[in-house]
């Protein structure tokens, strides 16, 4: 009859324990190198465009083509504030009116479509009513269109109503956020228990109350990502402003860089503006950076708040 020995039962134990399961979880180093060298690839692919276009705006028209310090790298001659200068006053400071428009159009909208959002999902979420199975698959349906297939009916539909060429014509199809509504219905039936809400109307609370007071603040972490897709979305809009603006005082960022280039590409020596439009788009990136740093200590808000009230 064969025992097992004393010292392999002894690292049997040792192996089962804290120390154990660490060691069998930590990756091997060869996985470990790889996934950091990957990181690292996929690191420099995102950020090799922005040091680019932050290089680019540092440069004069001639810098850009013939510049001493390559594509990739700053020229002797350091233009950034004289391009700086050039957008405020070129064509009577067209450009600073063409980030006024990009800032009422994101913001509205995303505003907007954020509040749409909430409240659709909450409704599909938590209330039992008639025809919410149908209405959710025609929204899921509609996640599936691409926004650029339903500017020509938008702008047919809103030129029958007269509101082509002004801003509503823009704020009010970035209203509609099928893909937000589908996301705040996933977060809010997963994120905020139906007992919670029970109990609250157990005590008396009424449905907005209930929302505002304990529902609102467990869905934080939604809204935000909500928010930051539609405002991004609406400012970097194309399409949807060059088909339904004409009125070259009402046009976004986007659509005025891209005319700029246009301009360039058919202008003479004496008329290249390419420094301003890369400078033009530096500048206009400026305002998404600033607004995900502000909204991201939000993105990590606690799921629980809202229960702890």
């Amino acid at each position: 009859m064969t025992t097992t020995p004393a010292p392999l039962l002894d690292d049997a134990v040792t192996a089962s324990g804290p120390r154990g399961k660490r060691r069998a979880n930590k990756p091997p180093r060869e996985r470990a190198v790889g996934l950091h060298i990957l990181l690292a690839v996929a690191s420099l692919y995102f950020l090799l465009p922005l040091w680019w276009l932050v290089v680019a705006g540092s440069k004069s028209t001639q810098g850009l083509f013939t510049g001493t310090g390559g594509p990739l790298w700053f020229d002797s001659n350091f233009a950034l504030f004289d391009n700086l200068q050039q957008l405020a006053t070129y064509n009577n400071g067209i450009y600073l009116r063409w980030l006024g428009n990009s800032f009422l159009y994101a913001t509205a909208g995303g505003v907007g479509a954020t509040v749409l959002a909430v409240l659709a999902g909450y409704a599909f979420a938590k209330y039992r009513f008639r025809g919410r199975s149908v209405s959710f698959m025609i929204l899921l349906a509609s996640v599936m269109v691409p926004a650029t297939a339903l500017v020509i009916p938008t702008y047919v539909l809103f030129n029958n109503l007269g509101l082509t060429n002004t801003v509503w014509a823009v704020i009010l199809p970035s209203l509609l956020s099928p893909f937000g509504v589908y996301l705040m219905r996933v977060y809010v039936q997963d994120a905020i228990p139906d007992e919670l809400l029970d109990a609250a109307r157990v005590d008396g609370s009424g449905e907005i109350r209930t929302f505002f007071t304990i529902a609102l603040p467990l869905m934080r972490p939604a809204v935000v990502t909500v928010l930051l897709l539609s405002v991004v979305g609406g400012w970097n809009n194309y399409f949807l402003p060059l088909a339904m603006i004409s009125d070259q005082t009402l046009l976004p960022v986007t659509v005025g860089l891209n005319a700029w280039q246009v301009q360039s590409n058919s202008a003479t020596a004496n008329g290249l503006i390419w420094n301003l439009v890369t400078s033009g788009s530096l500048v206009s990136v400026i305002p998404l950076i600033i607004a995900f740093l502000m909204l991201q200590k939000y993105w990590q808000g606690g799921l629980s708040l809202g229960s702890l009230k």
